[in-house]
């Protein structure tokens, strides 16, 4: 097959004790593409995009990934169930036996960006197992010019090797899948899964750590858009409430879908260049801007197609956690380049289980605060191993599994930088309306849109103007009324029909928050703690 490789550089890997390896280095996508079909790896859809397996893992695996305990870690790593310790020696050790196993293969190297704002450009280099990781790799990060790789300096180095499985007798893991971080060796060993997004959450992770700590910038697991007016919007959910779909704004334009910095002089940028957008039961109707992105260079993750290479979205029998990653540039509207500045307004996106938080509400800023180290949710079916429904959760800061610091260091950055650039702090609830899930039914996207839409366009006035109701039981102010939404929308008690049914739920739903909250108390101030709910 004759290259059509853009740049005709070469490197060595040799120094990082891969031997004899075949490197293909920065292919094009349509390459690594065409490499894919040829090997049995992926399927042309109609689109023009790629699709794939990832193969035993469809989602993340929190459980597995690790942070290695050294003396850049040891004081600063909150430790934990979600940041688990990993061993020094046994990290190396760990890697001595992935460079035996990429030795002598082909491998697929890339080098990107992470971080659009050219003061915190971070250089990735990673070196892929499989073609299709590859992809991924150009899809999400941002893409070196010519100029760029000639002078590139990698700052990390993430080795991916999703056929290689770790004995955790021996090498100190869980299971035979892993990702390990190593601050001090700069280094991320990925084995044993080719689940994509763990590529993209580990240097999440890794900027989690270091841009509070060394740069004075919040990290932030949001999408952002921007509109003529140069107002910045901000969304904060966790997978599966929204994030992508609603930054996706034909009216405003995309700064980035999932993850981004908040810097000390109110600039807002994208750590990524691409989308990684969940397709289950996508339409063009209700998502054209990520449908239309579904195209050449696209990668679609575990989709099923039909005989003449449709993809039936609404199939879910290998995963309900179906993805499509593609450079941002595929969505038309978007940010040039990926930074915005004047922070108007952040949306904390939630998936509510129980079907009973308003599906719009504007809180103070203790409460403002007490969402964000709360960040309910319900954890959507399949997007991380073993979870096969709806479970409700608590992630604090909205990406408790990528944040290495405690969430009440993230939590007072956030409260610093909301009072001091002047937002409003709104609770979408972009979950079950009419009941809880399995009784009721999911919001309906253009409600959601139309309130997002009233916030950005200023049709609601300040919590004590007569257009708010405060909610008994949660204390935050829901409106009594919005363009393009039912009145009976905007009051979950209505929507179920049965008062005593909504309040015994409300009321087990703010206990949960309080019980959830009771281990960030001791470090809670006045303001914080007023943002709980009244009852529970």
């Amino acid at each position: 097959m004759a290259s059509t490789a853009l740049f005709t550089k070469t490197i060595a890997i040799s120094q990082y004790g891969i031997k004899n390896a075949t490197i293909h280095y920065q292919l094009p996508p349509e390459e690594l593409h065409q490499i894919c079909v040829l090997l049995g790896q992926g399927t042309t859809t109609d689109s023009g995009a790629l699709a794939i397996e990832t193969g035993k893992f469809t989602g993340r695996s929190p459980k597995d990934r690790f942070i290695v305990i050294d003396e850049l870690t040891r004081d600063k790593v909150w430790w934990g169930a979600i940041n688990i310790p990993f061993d020094k020696n046994k990290f190396r050790q760990l890697r001595n036996k992935m460079n035996t196993y990429l030795s002598e293969r082909k491998l697929y190297v890339r080098d990107a960006f992470a971080c659009a704002d050219d003061r915190y450009k971070m250089g990735v280099r990673v070196v892929n197992e499989h073609p299709w990781s590859n992809l991924f790799v150009h899809n999400m990060f941002l893409r070196p010019s010519e100029e760029e790789l000639d002078n590139f300096k990698e700052d990390w180095l993430v080795l991916n090797a999703p056929g290689f499985k770790a004995n955790p007798e021996i090498d100190g893991t869980r299971q035979e899948n892993f990702a390990v971080i190593s601050f001090e060796e700069k280094t991320i060993l990925i084995g044993g899964t080719g689940y994509t997004g763990e590529i993209k959450k580990s240097i999440f992770s890794v900027l989690n750590f270091i841009l509070p700590t060394q740069q004075n910038t919040l990290p932030m697991h949001c999408s952002a858009n921007v509109g003529q007016n140069d107002e910045t919007a901000i969304f904060f959910g966790l997978s599966g409430t929204g994030k992508t779909t609603l930054s996706a704004d034909p009216n405003r334009k995309l700064i980035g879908d999932d993850e981004h910095g908040w810097t000390a002089d109110n600039a807002i940028f994208n750590f990524e260049g691409g989308c990684y957008a969940k397709v289950i039961n996508l339409s063009e109707a209700q998502e054209p801007d990520i449908f239309n992105a579904i195209k050449k260079g696209a990668l679609l993750e575990n989709v099923i197609l039909d005989k003449q290479k449709q993809v039936d979205y609404t199939n879910t029998s290998i995963t309900p956690n179906t993805r499509v990653s593609y450079p941002i540039h595929h969505i038309e509207n978007i940010q040039k380049p990926s930074v915005g500045k004047n922070p108007k307004h952040i949306f904390f996106l939630t998936a509510d289980a129980f079907g009973v938080l308003p599906p719009i509400s504007k809180l103070t800023p203790g409460q403002a605060a007490y969402h964000f180290i709360s960040g309910y949710t319900a954890k959507v079916a399949g997007t991380e191993a073993g979870v096969n429904e709806p479970v409700p959760s608590f992630s604090a800061c909205f990406g408790a599994p990528f944040m290495p610091l405690h969430p009440t260091e993230y939590a007072q950055m956030l409260s610093k930088k909301m009072k001091e650039a002047g937002v409003n702090v709104w609770l979408i609830n972009t979950g079950w309306t009419g009941g809880p899930y399995g009784v009721g039914k999911r919001m309906k996207l253009k409600y959601t849109r139309a309130m997002i839409n009233a916030v950005l366009n200023n049709s609601f006035g300040p919590i004590d103007h007569e257009n708010y109701h405060i909610h008994s039981v949660f204390g935050v102010a829901q409106p009594r009324t919005c363009p393009g939404v039912p009145d009976d929308v905007l009051s979950p008690r209505q929507t179920w029909g049965d008062d005593e049914a909504y309040y015994e739920t409300a009321h087990k739903l703010a206990a949960s928050f309080k019980e959830n909250f009771k281990k960030f108390e001791a470090f809670a101030n006045d303001e914080l703690l007023a943002g709980q709910p009244p009852l529970g």
